[in-house]
């Protein structure tokens, strides 16, 4: 099962805050981890929306909106993409992550679509 983790964003890390060095390295033990483990695909971190664009489509029409992007508690600071054997693999592992801001922060795990579930 293909789960894509995602890190939710927060206020800091919205205002390009860098992490400090001691959760980066415990960050990167995890991630060592991961891989020991065959779980990790992928994984990144995001710049603030800030950074980015959206598209928003109508029909034929496209339009272009800039960000920085309101709703912070919506937006992805970061991502892995996990293969582990059920959703329970996955909510196991979080639980063993760092905390990936310096504050209250959430992680979502959702699971990818396989050719199976499109049949």
């Amino acid at each position: 099962m293909r789960v894509m983790v995602l890190v939710k964003a927060t206020v800091d890390s919205e205002q390009n805050m860098q992490p400090k060095l001691e959760d980066l390295a415990a960050m990167g033990r995890f991630n060592d981890e991961l891989r020991a483990a065959g779980i990790l695909r992928m994984a990144d971190g995001l710049k603030p929306s800030s950074y980015g664009k959206r598209v928003a489509f109508d029909g034929a029409d496209r339009t272009v909106i800039d960000g920085p992007f309101a709703v912070t508690t919506e937006l992805v600071a970061g991502f892995w993409l996990w293969e582990v054997k059920d959703m329970e693999e996955a909510v196991s592992w979080v639980k063993r992550c760092p905390n990936p801001m310096p504050g209250p922060s959430e992680i979502e795990i959702r699971p990818l679509y396989e050719m199976s579930d499109l049949e």
